[in-house]
């Protein structure tokens, strides 16, 4: 009577090693899920925990399922200083296709998975981490949809979060001082203003130009659009002496032009571009807008004025950073002046030291 159920597993577990699960078997327990679970990702509603997607290998999402592809972006959005790690799930059979601007062709079922994470002293940025957060962008049938868990305390479980929340984290910062910081787990509304392109939810992180540049993966150290391309995970791509590439902001061997404009393009970009949240301001910040366009903010005056524009005249003024719109918004906390708007509550001190610098370069520069 038990042998069809032994013949079953037996059949599950050789079809899970063919596909390249890890398997664990301890005292004759129940073997972990193979990998992620496709009806979870595209039902139509969100798990209502992380660990239901079988994104990871275990419920504390330390290790991912042997299909989850890590990368990381040339130049990021900051977020308060927290640490990001983050994973792309490709199904089974599809690949992702190269665009020269935009972000990846991904196909429904794709799933962007980023942790947010403090490390208890910033000069360790991987000693005494502290999971805040795990966010899902899926791409269903419908199109993407934005999902947040947030961890608990133990750090055991994430658990779905619709309406966001307030996490208060406690750093040592790159000087040794103490920082506060009231991070804010963004709600789904909020979401989209970040995420919203000419009106509907889309990434906006992995795009070609942000992911020409290394990863530190197992095997070694690998351009990450070589390794998707080698793996036969992208299709599409032009030789890679024609890929594009955004600069890395803080790498201080590259142009400092180019640094500065990856900033803007990673922080401001996203929400002021031509199909951004921040559209009708008339300030594109993204790299595909010229820099000789009086829309990028040199000696552009601002569409509204009030207590967002500090009373001052420009977006840029060049050579002038305290009488720039953009400076004067970077370095305010006020969450009616401060931009960005959401997904900060600190100034990011060495960012806005980057700017500052940027703007006062820009001395023979015209209104």
């Amino acid at each position: 009577m038990i042998i069809r159920p032994v013949q079953r597993w037996v059949a599950a577990v050789v079809s899970a090693i063919r596909g390249g699960a890890a398997l664990i078997l301890i005292g004759g327990a129940t073997p972990p899920a193979a990998g992620p679970d496709t009806a979870v990702i595209l039902a139509g509603t969100p798990a209502p925990t992380l660990a239901a997607y079988h994104l990871f290998l275990d419920a504390e999402a330390q290790k991912p399922a042997p299909n989850l592809i890590p990368y990381t972006l040339n130049t990021p959005l900051f977020s308060d200083y927290a640490v990001k790690t983050r994973y792309l799930y490709l199904p089974p059979g599809t690949r992702a296709g190269y665009r020269a601007e935009g972000v990846l062709d991904l196909p429904v079922g794709a799933v962007l998975i980023k942790t947010f994470a403090f490390s208890a002293d910033l000069r360790a940025p991987d000693r005494d981490v502290r999971r805040i957060e795990t966010r899902l962008l899926i791409h269903k049938r419908s199109g993407w949809t934005a999902q947040t868990y947030v961890w608990n305390a133990a750090g055991t479980q994430a658990a779905l979060k619709v309406a966001g929340a307030l996490v208060a984290v406690h750093v040592s910062d790159t000087n040794g001082q103490g920082l506060d910081i009231a991070y804010a787990v963004p709600n789904v509304n909020q979401c989209k203003e970040c995420h919203g392109v000419s009106g509907a939810l889309s990434p906006i992180g992995p795009k070609a130009r942000n992911l020409n540049g290394d990863f530190a993966y197992r095997s070694g150290r690998e351009n990450q659009l070589g390794r998707l391309a080698r793996l036969g995970l992208l299709t599409g791509a032009p030789a890679p002496s024609a890929w594009p590439r955004t600069a890395v902001w803080n790498d201080r061997a590259q142009p400092f032009d180019a640094r500065a404009r990856a900033y803007l393009d990673a922080n401001c970009g996203h929400c002021h571009s031509r199909a951004g949240f921040a559209s009708n301001s008339g300030l594109y910040l993204n790299l595909e807008e010229p820099q000789a366009s009086p829309a990028w903010g040199i000696g552009k005056r601002p569409v509204a004025a009030g207590r967002g524009s500090g009373d001052l005249a420009f977006d840029i003024a060049p050579g002038d950073p305290e009488h720039s719109i953009l400076v004067f918004r970077m370095a305010s906390t006020d969450p009616g002046v401060m931009m960005p708007q959401i997904g900060r509550s600190v100034v990011d001190r060495e960012g806005l030291a980057l700017i500052r610098a940027y703007v006062a370069s820009l001395k023979s520069a015209s209104p």
